[in-house]
């Protein structure tokens, strides 16, 4: 199942948004915004994609915010390799621009019964080496993720058996019903490699000189470690051929990418810091596309004391202020959120999520009412204040320090103490995977999402057994409907049970969320074509993109 982590350190949505400002011939792009002031997060609109190009397009010059630590996703999941990997890799499902799924390599899908999936592996593709995609390469791709030591294993902790049963025929059955296992292929879980490739290679593959493994619409052209990877079209791809035909990217972050990005050096990023592209607005010629996306800003409790009583997590829910965050801490460019997951994981059932949404807003205000401050300090008297200091834990960045700032201030005006612990970023990335790393904290300012379109793909985290359920919170019928959700196949019955786990998840405030922060698109305004959403970490965004004008 899918396990939620911080956008730096794994697949990462980027950062956020503005958009009401677009018109509708930019469908999205913010167009008006040159002003530079703060955007408006209550209005915040989010689109999918960006409207189509007509133009071919030679080259093109991208930059990533890191050079990829490895081109092998099983051994390295960094989003910088994905980024590249997802235009030359082709998984078994594809996640698409609107965040649904649908079958790619695999050309259809059976489930005879409840703990069968039956996969026929689609004809006619090569790998780029002009080798043809086999069944058994599918299958060897499958158990090579499904390898204890490699970053996929924990997709298939449900998987009993993977077998060829056909000439084209992969069997795949489970110990129990899973929902989410088809969305995981949509994932790194459903890369297809060329095995005699990878085999080949060895311990070398996925590092600068090799050859990529893969059969998308571009090839692996060369890596020139510390300077650049490029990427070319390829000929024999299956598919719709791309309309532009080579892609270098570079690296580089905070203000040397934007820099960049003005000069017209690079012509377009998805950019991983929403301050990237709030110091962009106010430049012409650069076009900025907002998506939906399923991350989040959110508040962390740990079982240290200060928040380990529900009623005073609840007042804290109530009385921080998510608007001010931000505006001082984002620009505007996230919005104000009820829930720990961003809407990109409404990828079935939007409506029902939607309204969903809405009706928490009670237990987690854009901006705290006199009434909402009211209840939280009835909350705090029912529960008795913390006799220490409430320990906010962060790093030094920007949006960070503000976070932290306004809890200490909600902590204050509810009538308890609070006090920021700041530490290096290096530091800060532990507290993420190390309970002794946090064992001095209460709280971690933290920025999450997660990999599949689909909230159950979260929830787990709430499960009483549950390594990032660091509260402690215990819950048997939680416990008992999360485990029911992530087994029940239909989609509408599965929402029902998911916006009842999130109801008791945010009322308990197991976590505490603040925003969901939507994909930013930064773009050369000559082009178009590549999605606004955070598909683009699964989704062969390059092959769309091209000039305005043909």
């Amino acid at each position: 199942m899918s396990t939620p982590g911080p956008r730096r350190r794994a697949a990462a949505a980027g950062l956020a948004a503005t958009a009401l400002l677009a018109t509708a011939s930019c469908a999205g792009a913010d167009t008006t915004a040159l002003g530079g002031a703060p955007a408006d997060a209550a209005k915040l609109k989010l689109t999918a994609t960006t409207p189509a190009a007509k133009g071919h397009l030679d080259k093109a010059r991208w930059l990533l915010e890191d050079e990829p630590d490895s081109l092998d996703l099983d051994t390295q999941g960094s989003s910088a390799g994905r980024v590249v990997l997802t235009n030359v890799c082709e998984r078994l499902y594809q996640l698409q621009p609107d965040m649904s799924v649908r079958p790619h390599l695999a050309t259809k899908a059976r489930t005879p019964d409840d703990r069968t999936l039956v996969l026929t592996v689609r004809d006619g593709v090569t790998f780029h080496d002009g080798s043809k995609l086999t069944a058994d390469d599918v299958l060897w791709s499958l158990k090579r993720h499904a390898d204890p030591d490699m970053e996929q294993a924990d997709e298939f902790g449900n998987v009993r058996s993977m077998e060829k049963t056909g000439a084209r025929e992969i069997t795949i059955r489970f110990k129990a019903p899973d929902a989410l296992f088809t969305k995981a292929l949509a994932g790194d879980a459903g890369i297809v490699w060329n095995k005699r490739q990878v085999t080949a290679s060895g311990k070398e593959f996925g590092t600068p000189g090799q050859k990529d493994a893969c059969s998308g619409p571009y090839a692996l052209a060369g890596w020139k470690s510390g300077d650049s990877l490029t990427i070319e079209a390829y000929d024999g791809y299956w598919g719709k051929k791309p309309l532009t035909r080579q892609v270098t990217f570079r690296w580089a972050s905070d203000s040397a990418l934007v820099n960049a990005l003005k000069t017209g050096a690079a012509d377009g990023a998805y950019a991983e810091s929403p301050n990237t592209a709030s110091a962009l607005r106010a430049t012409r010629g650069i076009d900025q596309y907002y998506g939906p996306s399923t991350a989040s800003l959110v508040l962390i409790p740990t079982a240290r004391g200060g928040l380990k009583d529900p009623r005073i997590r609840r007042a804290l829910s109530l009385a921080v202020d998510r608007t001010g965050i931000a505006r001082s801490g984002y620009g505007g460019l996230v919005q104000p959120w009820a829930t720990p997951v961003g809407s990109g994981a409404w990828g079935y059932e939007r409506p029902r999520f939607a309204a969903a949404q809405k009706k928490l807003d009670r237990l987690a205000p854009a901006t705290p009412t006199a009434d909402d401050l009211a209840e939280a300090k009835k909350l705090v008297r029912s529960a008795g204040a913390p006799a220490d200091p409430v320990v906010i834990g962060t790093d030094s960045s920007q949006g960070r320090t503000v976070v932290a700032n306004a809890v200490r201030a909600a902590l204050q005006r509810i009538g308890v103490k609070g006090q920021i612990k700041t530490v290096p970023t290096a530091q800060f990335e532990e507290f993420y995977s190390d309970p002794q790393a946090r064992a001095g904290i209460d709280v971690l300012v933290g920025d999450w999402y997660i990999s599949k379109a689909d909230p159950m793909g979260f929830y787990d985290n709430g499960l009483s057994d549950s390594s990032n359920n660091w509260v402690g919170f215990k819950d048997a019928t939680y416990d008992q409907r999360v485990r029911a959700a992530l087994g029940t196949l239909d989609d509408g019955k599965r929402a029902e049970l998911a916006v009842d786990v999130q109801r008791r998840f945010v009322d308990a405030a197991v976590w505490i969320p603040l925003a969901q922060v939507p994909t930013a698109l930064v773009l050369d305004d000559r082009m178009t074509g590549p999605p606004a959403s955070q598909s683009y970490l699964y989704y062969p965004w390059a092959a769309e993109l091209g000039l305005k004008k043909g």
